[in-house]
């Protein structure tokens, strides 16, 4: 179910918004719904990066180099 949300932006942010979506090819809309589904899968990757990081540094993952891992796939 889709829900409706309302902005207020400013005039100059409008405008560069219907000029993007205008060379793209697309509506107003659905070019601002685009750029926000990449900013939250931006940030969800951003979440499982850090996390990751944690892992490594806790020494609950390990880093290995491409050549211990390729060499790990030959057994």
């Amino acid at each position: 179910m889709n829900k409706r949300v309302t902005l207020d932006m400013p005039e100059e942010m409008h405008q560069l918004i219907v000029e993007y979506a205008s060379e793209a090819g697309a509506e107003p809309d659905d070019y601002l719904r685009q750029m926000i589904q990449r900013e939250l899968e931006n940030l969800q990757d951003l979440a499982a990066a850090d996390e990751a990081m944690k892992r490594i540094q806790s020494g609950e993952d390990k880093v290995v180099s491409s050549e211990e891992f390729w060499r790990g796939l030959d057994d």
